[in-house]
This record gives structure tokens, sequence and C-alpha cells, in this order.
């Protein structure tokens, strides 16, 4: 690799030695590439002299005539280089000093190969940047994913599908976001950095607030106690699409960083919201996919069929025999253990979440998830005053993938199942939700019956069937060795 950039100073050199500022910050350009094609037949009829530029992704030929495949990102076009065509000392320069990966600007005239390929013959050229170290082999990029992940900028140049992948996943965004806009939702922001972190039960990032002198925690949801806040300060319909934050171990299909959408919706209720989850959850896939059905971690599904409803507890029964509203915490441990499935914790709700975990992947879906116990979901209103709560998730290829309630809007109540939380923290459970007394002083205030819902990045990485690492543009790295 020291030889490769040694070898490209030297032609860098050379290019200032024949008047070229091998970085210059403008170099001619008509249009892109994505557009020359377009434009093609009436530069062509009209002998319109255009100018192009890209990045040289292969050069081919020999002696008296080059061909360039140029690419900038949003299309790729051929220029040919002709000796005869342009002056002797450009030809020579080009030849002496331009290597796969540089980045050029081409000014000439379009017309046809005789093999028909639509080209730019080169009258003049000129550097727009040049490089000192080479791209990855064409036909086989780089293999190893810790270099891949580092070298990401890399890894996408070279990978069409990749590429094409995270079009697509800025896509998915969009489309939900017009479809909540269109079906009168408001989109909002709300904090980021939070004295206590609700919605959820993850493990949280803690930083520290230096003006204020206080210890803050990154946020684990998308701001869904500041949601509610919007519901009793009248807004009828909020949503939010951002970064959320867990500090949880590493694998792919879990992250620290990611991206999530958290709607509310006043006056509806968890029926309401499976109504709306289903219609938006279908229109993704049609839009972003062109289709609605799949197959994804071996399991085939079509979102245009009808949704199933599984109850929680007679799921887990069906497939382990375990009664989980009854069961101690010892049956439940001695079941997971006759199933040789490891678990963290021996709190009945963490052992109820690992029965639950074991028993999910048979389900193929579409599904949604209900009747969960309410130990399991501390924001969400119960059903009928059983131990049940008004809860429901989207199950495809044997995951959950969204988590809506009806939400808990009774003050008394929450205030209670704050407490419960506080006495797993207290016991050292670093999931478990913190206690927010502001909150429940918002409830006390009074805010309408509200459906809450919310699904991450990892949807879209079920619908196109790749781990939801393999999605991130930037992963992050621990931090690479000196001299490796």
């Amino acid at each position: 690799m020291d030889e490769l950039k040694a070898t490209r100073l030297e032609k860098l050199n050379k290019l200032k030695a024949a008047g070229m500022n091998p970085f210059p910050s403008k170099v001619p350009r008509t249009f892109c590439l994505g557009d020359a094609k377009a434009s093609f037949v009436e530069y062509e009829k009209a002998g319109k002299e255009v100018s192009l530029a890209g990045r040289i992704m292969a050069i081919r030929g020999q002696g008296a005539i080059l061909f360039a495949v140029l690419y900038d990102g949003k299309g790729k076009f051929q220029a040919v280089f002709k000796k005869d065509e342009l002056d002797e000392k450009l030809f020579q320069l080009f030849t002496e000093t331009i290597d796969i990966g540089d980045f050029i600007s081409v000014t000439g005239n379009f017309f046809t190969t005789q093999r028909g390929e639509q080209s730019l013959m080169v009258k003049s050229w000129t550097i727009a940047t040049k490089t000192l170290l080479p791209l990855p082999e064409k036909w086989h990029g780089i293999k190893d994913d810790d270099e891949r992940y580092r070298k990401r900028y890399l890894d996408i140049l070279m990978n069409e599908e990749l590429r094409d992948l995270f079009v697509k996943k800025s896509k998915f965004w969009d489309v939900t976001r017009n479809f909540l806009k269109d079906n009168g939702f408001l989109e909002v922001e709300t904090p980021t950095i939070e004295l206590t972190t609700g919605g959820a039960e993850a493990t949280p990032f803690k930083t520290h607030h230096n003006d204020y002198n206080l210890d803050v925690y990154l946020r684990i949801s998308i701001g869904e106690l500041w949601q509610k806040r919007l519901m009793a300060a009248g807004f009828p319909k909020t949503f939010e699409i951002g970064r959320a934050y867990r500090n949880e171990g590493s694998s792919p299909e879990h992250l620290q960083e990611f991206t999530n959408m958290e709607f509310y919706w006043s006056f509806a209720d968890y029926n309401d919201g499976m109504d709306l989850v289903k219609e938006m959850y279908r229109k993704i896939a049609q839009d972003v996919f062109g289709s609605t059905k799949f197959t994804t971690r071996g399991h085939t599904f079509d979102l245009a069929d009808e949704w199933v409803k599984i109850d929680f507890t007679e799921e887990i029964k069906k497939q382990t025999g375990i009664d989980i509203l009854s069961a101690s915490e010892k049956e439940m441990m001695k079941k997971l253990q006759e199933l040789k499935v490891t678990y963290e914790g021996e709190n009945k709700e963490r052992l109820i979440d690992t029965l639950w975990k074991y028993c999910r992947k048979n389900i193929a879906g579409p599904a949604f998830l209900i009747n969960h116990p309410l130990i399991v979901s501390p924001l969400a209103k119960s059903v009928d005053g059983k131990q049940l709560a008004q809860m429901f998730q989207p199950i495809i290829a044997g995951s959950e993938v969204g988590r809506g309630y009806s939400e808990l809007n009774d003050p008394i109540d929450q205030k209670e199942r704050f407490d419960t939380q506080q006495k797993l923290v207290d016991k050292g459970d670093t999931e478990a939700m913190m206690a927010d007394h502001e909150f429940v002083e918002m409830l006390e205030h009074g805010m309408p019956p509200t459906c809450g819902f919310g699904f991450g990045e990892r949807l879209f990485a079920f619908l196109a069937d790749k781990p939801v690492r393999e999605l991130q543009m930037f992963p992050l790295m621990r931090p690479k060795k000196e001299g490796k």
C-alpha cells in the first residue's frame, strides 16, 4: 500500500508540473451523469459540447483509444479518449497520471459507439480529485466485516445493492412520515437529553450536564412521556422520528443508537391503533418494496393477509405448558432450563419476557400480540380491570416489530406502577423504568384517552431481510489499534 501511495504521489506531482491543480474547488460540469442519457439525443443532434464529471470506476483499452466509465452517484457514463481527437499532451498526461478511483471532468460531444453505447468523445479533460489510495478490487469488494464497517464509504461505493438499500431506507422513513401527516398527525421534536428515561425498559447512556451540574441520560424512547404531555396540551395527534440510545449489548439485531418513530393519538385506543398500524405497514411495504409478500428469517408472510390476534398468555401456555399468570418464578426458571434457554435475572418480569422470546420465533405473522401481563407493560391501561394490558405488538418473521398501548392516564395507577418499577431499579435491574413524578403530576391535570405506538428501523431490516447492523451507514466501531 505504501508503494502504491508513493506511485500516486509521483503522478500527483506530474499533474502539478503540467499546470493542473490535483484538488480544484470546481470543475466544468453541464449536468449530472443521471441526466446525461436523458439529454443525449438533444445534445448529440445539435452537436452541443457538454462537460461531465465523476469518479473513474473502470478503464479499458490501450494504445490510441481508451474507454473510461464515470460514476457520480446519480449514474454511470462512458467517456472515450482517442489520441487523434484529443491534444497529444493531454492524452499522454491522462495515460501517465490517471488511475481508477480518480475524479475527472471531461468535455466533448455525445456520440454512439459501434456497439450502440451512448458515450462522450473527449476533447479536453481536467483532474477533479487525485486519489492517493486505490479502490477495492471490483468483483470482490471488501470481505472482512470489520474493514467494511470502518471503510463504509468504500463498501457503499463498490456495493450497488447496499447503496440501493440505503436509498430504500430513506424512502421507508419518507413514506412513514407522509402517511402520518396524511392522517392528521403533527410532527414534533422532544428532548434527547433527560433527567429520567421513560417510555421503555432499557439501560440508558449516562452523561453530565456541566452548566446545570446534573447527571442526565440520553433518551431510550422517542419522547413518549413528552408526547403524552402534548396530548394534555391539546394536540390531538403527534409523532416524532428520531434517534434513541440504549446502552446494551451488540449483535447483528441490536444497536446502541438507532432511529425510531412514535405517534400519539388522543381519543383513540389500542384497537384504533391496530387498524392504523396495519394500514401503515401495508403502505410502507408496497411503496418501498413494491410488494406486501416477504420471505425473512426463514418465514414467509403477506402483510395483505388477515392479521390474526395472538393472546400472550395463551401462546406461552400452548408452546411451553406454563401459565405465566399463576406460575411461580421457580417454575418458570425450571421450564427455561428444560428448554435450554439462557436467561438473565430471576424476577417474574424478566422470566416472562424470556419465555415469550422463546415462543415468538415460531410465529410467521402477520399478527398482533395482545393481552400482555401488566407487569411487562407499566404504561398501558388494563383490560377490564384484569392483570392484562391493552397493549399490541405487530409480529412478523418470529419477532415483534413495534409496540402500542391504550396509554395509562390514571395518575394513581401510574404512580403505583412507577413505584413497582423503582423497586426493581433499587434491586439492580438496569432496564427497569425510572419513576417520573412530574409526568404523574401532568396526569393529575388530565390527559385524554390516548393510543400510542412506536416502531424502529428494525422493521425495515426485517422487510429487507438484512441484519439491522448491516443497515447502519456508519456502525459504532472500537478504536483501531495503532499500526494495525
